[in-house]
C-alpha cells in the first residue's frame, strides 16, 4: 500500500526558508543541517517530494503523546508536500530496539508484533495523513536477504563502534551480557534507508546512533545519504522523566476526553512551555508570553494548562468534545461526575470493613496506608467523605458503590 505522487496531487512547495521555518520548530539537531537545506532545494527546483522515513517497532500496541512529538513532524513534512514512509518492523521488533535499555529486550513473535502494528496504524494515522503515507513491513526485505549480504553488512560496522553507544558501554562495564543478535540492530535500522532509499529519516534524540548507521550504508551502497531530523524526548506528566506507560506519567492516545484533557490540566508546570511547542502549532511568541506571564504572577498556570488541554483534545476529539471534558473536569471536582476512567471491579456481597474494602479493590496496597488517607480525609465512598476508619458496610449482590480517593481516584465497585 502506499501513495505515489504525481502532476496533480503534488503540492506546489514553499521555497527553501519557509519550508525550514516550520519544520525546525521543536528539533534538536539535524545532521547535517546543510545538506537538509540542499535536498529541501532540489525538491523545490524538481517538484520531486522528499521521502521522509519513520521506523517502528510495534512492541506494543499503545501510542502516548510521546509518541507523537515525530508524528507531528511527519505531518508538517506532509502539509509541505513531502512523502511520508512508515517502517513497520515486523523483523526489528522480534529483536527490540536495544538504545536506552540495560538489558535484551524479551524476544516477541512475529505473529504478536503484527497484532500490535494493527492497533499502532490506527492511531499514527489519527495525526499523520493516511493517504500521503507508504507504508512497509522490513520483512519486505530481510526475509529475502541472503545469509552473504548479512555478513556484508555486517562488515561496515566494528564492535569498538558498537560500544562506543552509552547503553552498550554501561552493560559492558558493568558485566551484563550483550547478545550479539542486539549489535545487529542497527545495521537492520539502517539497511530500512537502504531499502526504501530515504531522504530523511526523524527519530528521538535516543535514536541518533541507529539513524547514522542509515547514512553510512547509503554511502556503501552508493547512494545519496539521509538526512538525521532528531526530536526532544517529551517528559511525562511529572514533568522528571520520559514519558512512559509503565511508569503512569502518560497521556494516551486512546485515552478519552475528560481523562485527555485532566492529565494535561494537571501537569507540572515547568513542562507548559515545553508541551505547546511540541505538541501544538501555536506561536511560540504567545507561548513565551504566556510563560513570562506566569512566571511575574500575571497569569495562572491553570489557565495555560487550561488552553493547552482545551487545543489537544480538539486536536483529537474536536471542539465539542473538549468543551464537555472542561466542563466534566468541574463537575468531578464539585462531585457531580466520575472520570470516564474509573477502575471498574468487583467483589462478593457481605459486610466489609472500610479499610478492609479500600484493600480488597487495590485502592491502597495496606491497611496502615488506607487509615492515613481516611484520617487526612481523602476517601469518599457513596459520596459521603469517611470520616471513621472503622465504619463497616453491609453490601448487597446487585450493588454498586462508588469510591473516591483524593481528588480524581475513582473506583466502581460491583457486588
Amino acid at each position: 500500500m502506499g501513495f505515489t505522487p504525481t502532476t496533480e496531487n503534488i503540492m506546489q512547495f514553499r521555497p527553501v526558508k519557509e519550508q525550514l521555518e516550520i519544520l525546525m520548530r521543536g528539533v534538536i539537531e539535524i545532521v547535517p543541517q546543510e545538506e537538509l537545506e540542499k535536498k529541501l532545494q532540489k525538491s523545490y527546483e524538481t517538484g520531486k517530494p522528499l521521502r521522509i522515513k519513520l521506523g517502528v517497532d510495534p512492541t506494543a500496541p499503545d501510542v502516548h503523546f510521546g509518541h507523537t512529538v515525530v508524528m507531528r513532524k511527519l505531518r508538517q513534512f506532509q502539509d509541505l508536500g513531502h512523502t511520508v514512509v512508515l517502517i513497520v518492523g515486523d523483523y526489528t521488533a522480534q529483536i527490540g530496539d536495544p538504545s536506552g535499555r540495560n538489558k535484551a529486550r524479551p524476544r516477541l513473535s512475529h505473529e504478536k508484533v503484527l497484532e500490535n502494528a494493527k492497533e499502532y496504524q490506527e492511531q499514527f494515522f489519527k495525526v499523520v495523513r493516511r493517504e500521503q503515507v507508504e507504508i512497509h513491513y522490513n520483512g519486505e526485505w530481510f526475509s529475502k536477504l541472503p545469509f552473504s549480504k548479512v555478513t556484508e553488512l555486517m562488515g561496515q560496522f566494528t564492535v569498538a563502534q558498537m560500544l562506543e553507544r552509552e547503553d552498550f558501554h554501561n552493560r559492558y562495564t558493568a558485566n551484563q551480557s550483550i547478545s550479539l543478535h542486539e549489535f545487529m540492530y542497527p545495521m537492520m535500522q539502517g539497511y530500512d534507508s537502504v531499502a526504501i532509499q530515504s531522504d530523511v529519516e526523524l527519530g528521538g534524540t535516543d535514536q541518533k546512533f541507529n539513524v547514522l548507521r542509515g547514512r553510512d550504508l547509503q554511502i556503501f551502497e552508493g547512494m545519496e545519504p539521509q538526512i538525521g531530523m532528531f526530536m526532544p524526548i517529551l517528559l511525562g506528566t511529572d514533568g522528571k522523566v520520559k514519558m512512559s506507560k509503565s511508569i503512569g506519567n502518560y497521556v494516551g492516545l486512546n485515552e478519552a476526553p475528560d481523562v485527555m484533557y485532566h492529565k494535561i490540566y494537571s501537569l507540572a508546570d515547568n513542562l507548559i512551555e515545553n508541551w505547546f511547542e511540541l505538541l501544538t502549532e501555536k506561536p511560540l511568541s504567545e507561548v513565551k508570553q504566556m510563560v513570562q506571564d506566569i512566571a511575574a504572577g500575571k497569569m495562572n498556570p491553570n489557565e495555560a494548562k487550561h488552553i493547552l488541554a482545551m487545543d489537544i483534545v480538539t486536536q483529537y476529539y474536536g471542539a465539542e468534545a473538549a468543551e464537555a471534558a472542561a466542563a466534566k473536569e468541574k463537575e468531578i471536582h464539585s462531585g457531580n461526575a466520575i472520570p470516564s476512567d474509573a477502575a471498574e471491579c468487583a467483589v462478593a456481597p457481605g459486610t466489609y470493613g472500610a479499610l478492609d474494602l479500600l484493600v480488597e479493590i487495590k485502592a491502597f496496597a495496606s491497611k496502615g496506608e488506607a487509615r492515613r488517607m481516611v484520617q487526612n480525609g481523602g476517601v469518599k465512598i457513596g459520596g459521603e467523605k469517611l470520616a471513621d476508619p472503622q465504619a463497616t458496610f453491609e453490601i448487597k449482590g446487585g450493588d454498586q458503590l462508588v469510591v473516591q480517593v483524593g481528588k480524581r481516584k475513582f473506583f466502581k465497585v460491583n457486588f
